[in-house]
């Protein structure tokens, strides 16, 4: 069993409007997966998310998105492989100036929501994604869903020479091939502070979790992801990060 590391999506506030607990959220996790101004975030935002980051020792991910604002980048968008690994290229480019204005870097790229779901069974969208990381070229690793099956997605990162980190969810069901219940379905999400415990506890141990069918489905992960928007979540966060600390003295 290896240790799971923790993220979060951040800094996806956008002017005087407030999304997330950042600030109570940051403190206990890994990884900050932040905006990058397509989905959510504004510079000042996005500046301020990377200070916070850094003061923390938390690792920066680029966040990038179909731009978005209105739909919060959970809409597919219809671009060519070109324009999505230059929008996506731009994305990371304007975050690794905050995050060298701030003294640090990234350290790997998450994309966000729609684009997200598009390149883990688009191919051609995958691999926009990774001709934008390695036009960067730090060798940024590319964090994507955990599904059932990973072997294809493994062989396009071959292809590409791209390192992936393997992502999941401990508030969202799943279907019986791994992939994240859309959110227009009842019971996509996960409220139950129990439920997302158990979850997370499943998929660090190891044990099968419980598709939408019913089937058992086992998920091979390197990181956790949660979400810190409510009072609620904060203290799911909080729990999650305990357990993992618990099974790492074990381990």
């Amino acid at each position: 069993m290896k240790s799971l590391l923790l993220n979060a999506d951040m800094g996806e506030s956008f002017g005087p409007w407030v999304m997330g607990m950042d600030h109570q959220v940051m403190p206990h996790v890994d990884l900050a997966n932040i905006a990058c101004g397509f989905h959510a975030s504004d510079p000042d935002v996005m500046r301020r998310t990377v200070r916070m980051a850094a003061e923390h020792s938390v690792g920066i991910g680029a966040h990038p998105a179909y731009p978005d604002l209105v739909g919060f980048g959970r809409r597919s968008m219809a671009f060519s492989a070109e324009e999505i690994e230059n929008l996506v290229l731009y994305q990371v480019g304007a975050l690794a100036a905050m995050c060298r204005a701030e003294g640090t870097e990234i350290r790997y790229v998450k994309p966000h929501g729609a684009l997200y779901n598009d390149m883990t069974h688009k191919p051609e969208i995958f691999s926009a994604v990774a001709r934008a990381i390695k036009a960067y070229g730090s060798g940024l690793p590319l964090m994507t869903l955990a599904t059932r099956d990973t072997s294809s997605i493994r062989e396009l990162a071959r292809e590409q020479d791209l390192t992936l980190w393997f992502e999941a969810f401990a508030d969202r069901a799943y279907d019986a091939d791994g992939r994240l219940v859309s959110r227009a379905q009842p019971g996509a999400v996960h409220h139950d502070p129990d439920v997302i415990l158990d979850q997370a506890q499943r998929i660090a141990t190891g044990q099968p979790l419980t598709a939408s069918d019913g089937s058992e489905l086992i998920l091979t992960a390197d990181t956790l992801c949660v979400h810190g928007d409510n009072e609620e979540s904060v203290a799911s966060v909080r729990a999650i990060r305990q357990m993992l600390n618990q099974l790492k003295e074990r381990a």
